[in-house]
């Protein structure tokens, strides 16, 4: 009897000490983000962890992104919570994957999940037949999930065909539920996790023992950062934005390629952010037009009506860049479309303003530059001779009598190589 109690204890306390590991993730769910929660997954399988708890903040989901994640999630071989938070947090199409997918779904109080269009994103290309038919594969995954999970699944097909949306309280009153829990923060969520048992998709069972345990934060990596930071649909914007104008401030005023050489960073950066997302390239292009009748307008006296145009074709082609039925939630920030807008403007204009002001002024180069320009007589002009201005003598007229060697005379014309010029009245001296 005291060699099985030592057996025993031995394995409650080899169980207890699996660590529990833990990724916090606020922003769009795209395939960046979706390879930092593999990445999680894979080193808490290694780790041989008691779970896996994945913090949500969604931002809007990449569909094609969440459905391959929630595959990854429910054949983990360790237990994968997904805890929606914070409280009130809308979750959108990655709750509706993501949580009927966990081993154990958490919810924070008055958060919610779903989309009002359909989850279901038709694959351009393919036929009535073969949409059905992904259109079924989808609601068997969901049917499967909830079986194995002893979860809801009716609300799957609304969802999938037309939209649905739920908040905690409606799915934890639901019956039988459509998640397992719901817990204000994430003491609370450990503390509800105590005794809970898990099965795995390989029919093994897991008792979870999470009180007085410290999760092990799994951090992104510098890479991971980098991409998931440009994978932000805002900064995609901001970043094409840039671009243009470093372009556009090339084009007006040459650098020896500073700004060209800047421009193509901040293009290269856009470019993969957008690999990430479900960019429209008429929108792109849209975009493109805008910045070319912008600039056009330095050149064509317009009054500034290519600038409008330009700014109005800009704001339309942001707020559809990216493909709402391939990526719900996915869109620039309208604040900042709206400011992008001003300050293109106010750029445009200042360019328009500068180029209009050059062209009023008088030629400084060449031999048009001589007009105006102070030149001394070097030989008397009766009423012709020689005078002396930039560097160089050129043979001159008077206008407007004789003029001795010494005396200043103003350049009031250039006819070939000789120059005409008026002697300089006592009020002008």
């Amino acid at each position: 009897m005291g060699l099985i109690w030592l057996l025993c204890a031995t394995e409650v306390t080899a169980q207890s000490s699996r660590p529990i590991y833990l990724v916090e993730y606020d922003g769009v769910l795209s395939s960046y983000a979706a390879g930092y929660i593999r990445r999680a997954l894979r080193e808490a399988e290694a780790a041989n962890a008691q779970a896996l708890i994945v913090q949500l903040t969604p931002r809007g989901a990449v569909l094609q992104e969440a459905r391959a994640l929630a595959n990854d999630i429910a054949a983990a071989r360790v237990p994968v919570v997904i805890y929606i938070s914070p409280a009130g947090h809308d979750a959108g199409a990655a709750g509706s994957w993501l949580l009927p997918a966990a081993h154990i779904a958490a919810m924070a109080p008055d958060s919610r999940f779903g989309i009002a269009a359909p989850l279901f994103a038709p694959t351009m290309g393919l036929g009535e037949a073969t949409q059905d038919l992904l259109l079924a594969e989808q609601l068997q995954q969901f049917e499967a999930w909830g079986a194995a999970r002893n979860r809801n699944v009716e609300w799957a097909e609304i969802a999938l065909r037309s939209g649905f949306i739920a908040t905690a309280a409606q799915a934890i009153e639901a019956n039988p539920p459509l998640i397992d829990l719901v817990a204000r923060d994430r003491a609370e969520l450990l503390q509800r996790l105590e005794g809970r048992a898990v099965t795995l998709a390989d029919g093994s069972q897991i008792v979870l023992s999470t009180l007085g345990t410290r999760p092990s934060v799994i951090d992104v990596n510098l890479v991971e950062a980098a991409l998931l930071v440009l994978a932000n649909p805002t900064i995609v914007f901001i970043l094409l934005m840039m671009a243009g104008l470093a372009f556009y401030a090339e084009f007006l005023s040459p650098t020896v390629g500073i700004l060209a050489g800047l421009g193509v960073l901040l293009l290269v950066g856009a470019i993969i952010g957008m690999i990430a997302l479900p960019v429209q390239w008429l929108s792109v292009i849209g975009i493109l037009i805008a910045f070319g009748l912008v600039a056009a307008d330095l050149f064509v006296p317009s009054h500034g009506a290519l600038t409008v145009i330009g700014v109005g074709i800009m704001i339309a082609s942001a707020l559809t860049l990216f493909d709402a039925t391939q990526a719900p939630g996915v869109a620039v920030a309208l604040w900042v479309v709206m400011l992008v807008a001003v300050l293109i403007a106010i750029f445009a204009i200042t360019g328009v303003w500068l180029a209009l002001r050059s062209r009023k002024q008088p030629v400084t180069t060449g031999q048009e530059g001589l007009i105006g320009r102070l030149a001394e007589v070097r030989k008397r002009l009766d009423p012709e001779g020689m005078v002396f201005v930039e560097g160089a003598l050129w043979r001159a007229v008077c206008e407007n009598g004789t003029a001795e060697e010494g005396e200043f005379v103003r350049v009031t014309g250039i006819y070939g190589l000789r120059l005409t010029v008026r002697r300089i009245e006592p009020v002008e001296s």
